[in-house]
């Protein structure tokens, strides 16, 4: 059977179910959102004059949670405009619509009950074929169908989506024993392909995979805050993005996502698995049961391990729970002479060797934490999982850990570990040595340029399925063409380069600025195209900011001037180079970053990527091309006519604000992205294949390099006068600084192509020349100085 979904009914419009209906909106399907009506009137209603009877009251309860979940902050939405894709309605009414629907996405309350009533209804009204499936974190799957037809049954399975499902990349599909392998098949593709997510497929066990191993290795640092000694502060900075986890790390997780939820997933398991080897680990320790019986969940209830609280000044302060005490105190600095060590390592693989032989407390405290868990997942296959890959996966995409546990395990070295493990009574399954007396000395390797897993069943490796469909740089490196310190130039097959950053957070020096013309030189002499994207947490966080700090601090204004002709050259070089090029971004995608983009021959962007020229944040305009490029967009949005004032203001705003897009999709009404020509890719893990695909389509329609444009529609000095005097007006009323006023000034300058007595065309280059020399008048104010060095202090990019 060809399946497509058009409609997609979610029933439960709580947390998870109005956060999945945005999802499916954010792909392009229309969702009906339905939900129980209100059993009596609100006050408000009851002013109206309204009845249980009045739509506006039917609908009261789904429309109150749609709305407040499109307040959430982050968005669940990839664009506003994208919510009129969904329609609410009640169960009472609108049940008899999920006729029209090609999915039914059950979403309400974690009761078995509940969940078999509402099926009951569904029944009555689905059409045979339409898939049904449950969003539960735990309740057995097996149970829900039982008394369902054939036909429902066979079209039934689990889908447990992570929240916020928008942002956590997880999708666990737990069928029964009567689901179809089609249905499964279909939906393993459809999560991957259309939703953008890690499918796992999972078996119908206690918690699934993701929360079976996240919860069992929280309640296992639980348990080594009280034998160790340690504190909530210390905890959550040995376990945050040191060791490429989130920033909540541990505790701050817990009272996001609420203690009451983690402790009856705990329970449930400690519950149902009585034959866990390590089932004492999910007892609530003493502090964990006083904080239940306190009711203090986390942000939920006000308080959990953290407590926002006013100070003195009004100014909001985060406490700490002092363990000992019950009291909360101002937070900890917490200081380890291993993470001192890691500072300066940037690189995560390197940074996780160093952690796991430290020779302090938090060495001890990572071989202790690792050994455990380590034990623990080698005895939940085949248990909870058939492989290492699904377990790897779903943590990774369901607590958004960079690395996951086995792949930790082979870079520090399985028999290394192994001898660490048993010194502390931590021995793994006997599966894994049986692997390594078959000389198999890792779980993981790269072949091929695929990634290839032990397979416990077969006694040796095996590819993922469908991974051949997937680009990994990390198998491809054996290919590596070129490299120097702050980039590498690797060959992805069908005659097309990637070029991938390394440098810190991505940025853009002279490094990445050698290997961005090296590419193309390469490139144009042997190969059929070039992408630039890269694996890692960010495409680029934009110009290395301390190397223009130091050159202006010391007034090397040559020095300035040479690197931003280059940045300039550079990104002019992607535009008009003898092959095509594709920017693959992702994540993080500002100022230079954006600049190198907007200069691509076509971008295929993570539908998560956050783009925009930010320069102004910290005194300057764009210098690379970002100002110029944004002049010559708003002449072409001219078209034949006369210069259009309001275009060329919306374009010019893009950058005075500082605009940043919140999602691929917003981009285009930046107008970084081009409607028609850039793409946006739904799942990140697939942008470089989507990217080198796109390069190819580009060639075989004949690419020419382009020519140089010479036909750029300015204003002169009318426009300058029309921003001067807007800069002027919100510098008088105090809404901006001089500074602020100085740099939209400079801005209007380069936009407008300078002093020019009436409206002209011009070249990209005279442009490039107004941009480089306010830019470089820019670096010389005191105020800019100060505002870079506020950014370089802070350690976190410069964002609006």
């Amino acid at each position: 059977m060809k399946r497509s979904i058009q409609k997609i009914a979610v029933l439960g419009s709580g947390i998870m179910g109005s956060r999945i209906a945005c999802h499916f909106a954010n792909i392009g399907v229309n969702v009906l959102l339905l939900d129980i009506v209100p059993k009596e009137l609100s006050d408000e209603e009851k002013k109206k004059g309204l009845n249980l009877d009045s739509p506006e009251v039917k609908n009261r309860i789904v429309n109150t949670a749609l709305q407040a979940t499109l307040k959430a902050n982050p968005s669940p939405i990839y664009k506003k405009s994208f919510t009129s894709r969904i329609r609410t309605g009640n169960f009472t009414d609108n049940m008899k619509d999920i006729a029209s629907c090609d999915w039914i996405l059950e979403a309400v309350v974690e009761n078995l009950d509940i969940k078999k009533s509402v099926f009951t209804e569904v029944e009555k009204f689905r059409k045979p074929g339409t898939l049904v499936t449950s969003n539960t974190s735990g309740i057995p799957i097996h149970l829900m169908d039982e008394g369902r037809s054939e036909d429902f049954q066979k079209h039934f399975c689990g889908t447990h989506f992570f929240n916020p499902p928008r942002y956590l990349r997880l999708l666990e599909i737990i069928p029964t024993p009567k689901t179809d392998p089609a249905v499964v098949e279909f939906l393993m593709n459809y999560g991957d392909l259309f939703l953008g997510k890690s499918t796992v497929l999972c078996k119908d066990t206690p918690a699934f995979i993701a929360n079976r191993i996240g919860v069992f290795s929280i309640m296992s640092l639980f348990h080594l805050v009280e034998k160790m000694g340690l504190t909530i502060d210390d905890i959550d900075k040995l376990t945050g993005p040191v060791l490429g986890r989130p920033k909540s790390a541990t505790f701050r997780t817990c009272d996001v996502v609420g203690l009451d939820t983690l402790v009856k997933v705990a329970l449930d398991v400690l519950a149902r698995c009585p034959n866990d080897e390590s089932k004492d680990t999910f007892k609530l320790p003493a502090f964990v049961q006083k904080l239940v019986d306190n009711k203090w969940f986390g942000d939920k209830t006000n308080q959990g391990f953290y407590k926002k609280v006013k100070g003195e000044k009004g100014k909001s302060e985060i406490l700490t729970l002092d363990l000992k005490t019950f009291e909360y105190k101002a937070k900890g600095k917490s200081r380890f002479p291993t993470l001192d060590q890691t500072k300066s390592i940037d690189n995560l693989k390197d940074r996780i060797k160093v952690l796991f032989a430290g020779t302090d407390v938090a060495g001890e405290f990572y071989r202790s934490s690792f050994a455990e868990l380590f034990r623990y997942i080698t005895y939940r296959i085949p248990e909870i999982a058939d492989d290492i890959q699904q377990i790897d996966e779903a943590v990774c995409a369901g607590f958004g850990w960079e690395i996951g546990p086995f792949a930790i395990w082979d870079l520090l070295g399985i028999q290394n570990v192994i001898s660490v493990m048993e010194q502390k009574q931590m021995a793994p399954a006997p599966w894994v040595y049986e692997m390594l007396k078959k000389g198999v000395s890792s779980f993981y390797e790269y072949k091929n340029g695929q990634q290839e897993f032990y397979d416990l069943q077969k006694g040796s490796r095996k590819s993922k399925s469908g991974g051949s469909q997937i680009i990994l740089l990390d198998a491809c490196r054996e290919k590596t063409v070129w490299k120097n310190a702050g980039c590498s130039l690797i060959d992805i097959g069908d005659s097309v380069l990637n070029l991938e950053f390394h440098t810190k957070m991505n940025t853009i020096g002279g490094e990445v600025i050698e290997g961005m013309s090296k590419a193309i030189d390469i490139a144009e002499k042997d190969f059929a195209g070039l992408v630039i994207g890269s694996e890692g947490q960010n495409f680029s966080a934009g110009a290395n900011l301390a190397m223009i700090f130091m050159f202006a601090t010391d007034q090397e204004f040559d020095e300035i001037d040479m690197a931003i002709r280059a940045f300039q050259n550079m990104n002019m070089r992607v535009r008009y180079s003898g092959i095509p090029v594709v920017v693959a971004p992702h994540a993080l995608t500002l100022g230079g970053g954006c600049e190198m983009s907007l200069h691509a021959d076509r971008v295929v962007a993570s539908a998560e990527t956050y783009i925009g020229l930010v320069e102004f944040g910290v005194g300057l305009i764009p210098g690379g091309g970002g100002s110029k490029e944004m002049t010559l967009r708003a002449s072409d949005a001219y078209g034949d006519g006369n210069i259009d004032e309001q275009v060329l203001r919306e374009y010019y705003l893009t950058i005075a604000m500082a605009k940043v897009s919140t999602s691929g999709h917003e981009a285009y009404d930046l107008k970084i992205l081009r409607a028609g020509r850039d793409e946006v890719v739904i799942n990140p893990k697939r942008v470089i294949t989507d990217a080198k695909r796109a390069v190819l389509e580009i060639a075989a329609d004949g690419y020419s390099k382009p020519i140089p444009r010479k036909d750029i529609k300015v204003l002169g000095r009318s426009g300058m006068c029309m921003f001067y005097a807007g800069a002027n007006a919100m510098m008088s009323g105090n809404f901006i600084s001089p500074h602020d006023q100085l740099i939209s000034q400079k801005l209007a300058t380069v936009m407008c192509g300078g002093d020019l007595s009436a409206p002209t065309l011009v070249s990209e280059q005279y442009l490039l020349d107004l941009e480089r020399e306010a830019f470089l008048s820019l670096c010389g104010e005191r105020k800019t100085l100060e505002r870079i060095q506020s950014i370089l202090t802070s350690g976190k990019p410069l964002r609006n």
